[in-house]
């Protein structure tokens, strides 16, 4: 077992610019989807060629900032427009619903910035509609795709942790009080958890699968919306993952998952490309890694971009890394997370 844990597997991730190129059409011209635009631009053969936004203003000037073709005044005209293969939903979360409905009703293949809705029953609605449609559709969880991502993925494969026991995850970000604001409004769908959170659960997910148990505690916003939560998941063999999520302080943002015969810890962030250190079971370190690639921060976005791309010539209509049942059992963590801090919640 030392010998595993002391030469680690090598990313088995080809690099994003061997990706076939898709046109994409970005819906929600904002920050998260300035950043996929140009992460894709500078790391892929992938092209935005269309932006949409309710606001043709807004549109015009984000297609002319970030290298796109055109621009739509509506989310309809986007959608409709016959050089968009694939359009990502990146609204914020309380529209996550009626965008992705709309694109996949307009047979579009669609990528659905995370959390993929505001609850699971939402979630369910939108991957009915896709099957029903025939059309790929994923959740836009990047961590998953990145290449110290696969690096745990080989060690859980392999089993050269043993036993996993134990996960923690942690994200948080001092954001002002603004009750108008995303973050802090519930019709906006706004707390810590399906901000921030969503990335400790589905780390969590991804190490132990949907949990047995949930046990949930955190204060709320004068607004009714969560602001800090503490989870721990428990699995049907007794595993537990201990998560943490705020929006009132800047927390390392590290992950770990322990077993009988080592853990792998991330460097920081462990939701975005960086590296990670694995340790034997007597505690010494056994090896590290750290990410070569050149693809920092919001340019890993490039990797889901990439596979999106493989994954819709391989005439694949979901991801098999991260699948669209577990988005939805990832929102169902999320809503009884909520429930019992009595979040304010958006049906």
């Amino acid at each position: 077992m030392t010998d595993a844990l002391s030469t680690l597997p090598e990313p088995r991730h080809p690099d994003p610019a061997d990706a076939p190129p898709l046109r994409w059409g970005v819906l929600g011209p904002g920050g998260i989807a300035a950043d996929f635009t140009d992460a894709l631009h500078r790391h892929t053969r992938q092209r935005v060629v269309a932006a949409g936004s309710r606001s043709a203003e807004r549109a015009a000037a984000f297609a002319s900032a970030h290298g796109v073709e055109r621009s739509h005044g509506s989310y309809e005209a986007l959608v409709s427009d016959p050089e968009v293969d694939v359009v990502y939903v990146a609204t914020p979360h309380s529209e996550h619903l009626e965008h992705a409905l709309l694109a996949i009703a307009a047979g579009k293949h669609v990528l659905v910035e995370k959390p993929m809705a505001v609850t699971a029953s939402e979630a369910r609605r939108i991957v009915a509609a896709a099957r029903e449609a025939g059309v790929f559709a994923m959740e836009a969880m990047w961590t998953r795709y990145l290449p110290q991502t696969d690096i745990v993925r080989q060690l859980l494969e392999q089993g050269a942790l043993g036993d996993v026991r134990v996960v923690t995850a942690d994200f948080g970000g001092r954001v002002e009080y603004d009750p108008a604001s995303r973050l802090w409004n519930p019709d906006l769908a706004g707390g810590a958890l399906l901000d921030l959170g969503v990335y400790t659960v589905s780390w969590a997910s991804f190490a132990l699968g949907a949990p047995a148990g949930i046990i949930a505690a955190g204060t709320l916003a004068p607004t009714g919306v969560d602001d800090q939560v503490s989870l721990v998941l428990s699995s049907a063999d007794g595993a537990q993952a201990l998560l943490s999520t705020t929006l009132r302080a800047t927390t390392p943002s590290l992950a770990t998952i322990s077993g009988s015969e080592g853990r792998v810890e991330t460097d920081s962030p462990f939701w975005g490309p960086s590296g990670l250190r694995v340790f034997r079971a007597d505690g010494t370190l056994a090896a590290e890694w750290r990410d070569p690639y050149g693809r920092p921060h919001r340019d890993g976005m490039a990797y889901e971009a990439a596979a999106v791309a493989r994954y819709i010539a391989e005439g694949r209509t979901e991801s098999p890394l991260h699948s669209l049942a577990e988005a939805v059992d990832t929102l169902a963590t999320l809503d009884e997370a909520r429930r019992q801090v009595g979040a304010t919640r958006v049906e």
